[in-house]
């Protein structure tokens, strides 16, 4: 990327929010998951990445600055779509931390179309089981090992509300991820299981230059109030909060962290 996004490599300061934890985070190589990872480690988490294999680069930096930190770090390459892979991600988690306390569905596949007429079958698909049926398999694999004061943070998008002509798939797929989050939240209030989402709005992560046009990323985020686009490191602290005992009168919420842009 041109500009280099900032994961709170040399900002992020833990006030030891996390001690102890367990933590697992999809998509941790770059971008949020980066971020999140960086930002749990120093907070006193012990975080589990899952990533795609061709991201072994990136997850092997991500380790660097989790290690750096002084916890322990477990990479998991492998494709979430499979959801036996999802329930080995979990089984690997509790084989190395013997606990698992946060989940943090955060990987996601975009994808455009120019028309209706070019949304494959295939797109919507594989969107489908990488946003959400990937999440639905994790909830069901980690639930077992969480205890009172676990929780599940999601990744929606403000594309859930705005849903952009270009990304009708990828839009359906994040609005499905916030009534999820409602749903879960619900379903595991009774064994004190907390399940919120945070919205990110435009954010320079390595999914920007993949979706969009060089003219595109020229103007990332202009159209937000703030006038700019965000960096990884300004999501980390929601999810912190959502982790922590910080936020634990907070279930079935959605975090907008949008540069402003409403979600209404």
């Amino acid at each position: 990327m041109r500009t280099k996004p900032d994961h709170g490599e040399e900002s992020y300061v833990g006030k030891g929010l996390m001690t102890g934890m367990g933590t697992l985070i999809t998509g941790g190589d770059s971008g949020i998951g980066r971020a999140v990872a960086i930002a749990y480690a120093r907070e006193g988490a012990d975080v589990a990445i899952s990533y795609l294999v061709d991201e072994q680069a990136d997850a092997d930096e991500t380790r660097r600055w989790v290690e750096d930190a002084g916890r322990r770090c477990l990479l998991l390459p492998g494709d979430i779509r499979d959801p036996a892979w999802c329930q080995a991600l979990v089984d690997k988690t509790m084989q190395a931390f013997g606990r698992l306390d946060v989940l943090v569905n955060n990987a996601a596949a975009q994808t455009t179309n120019e028309s209706l007429a070019d949304i494959t079958l295939t797109d919507v698909e594989g969107a489908f089981r990488a946003n959400v049926f990937a999440q639905i398999w994790l909830a069901q694999a980690a639930v077992p090992h969480m205890k009172p004061g676990a929780s599940i943070i999601n990744t929606t998008s403000v594309q859930a509300k705005v849903a952009s002509k270009g990304m009708i798939v990828y839009s359906a797929t994040k609005g499905a991820i916030a009534s999820l989050t409602i749903g879960l939240s619900n379903l595991l209030a009774p064994e004190g299981i907390r399940v919120n989402c945070v919205a990110p709005g435009p954010v320079w992560t390595p999914i920007q230059p993949i979706a969009k046009s060089p003219d595109e990323l020229e103007v990332l985020g202009q159209n937000t109030p703030l006038g700019r686009a965000g960096q990884p490191a300004e999501l980390a602290g929601a999810y912190v909060l959502l982790a922590a005992q910080e936020g634990s009168y907070m279930s079935g919420a959605l975090i907008p962290v949008t540069g402003g842009m409403p979600m209404l």
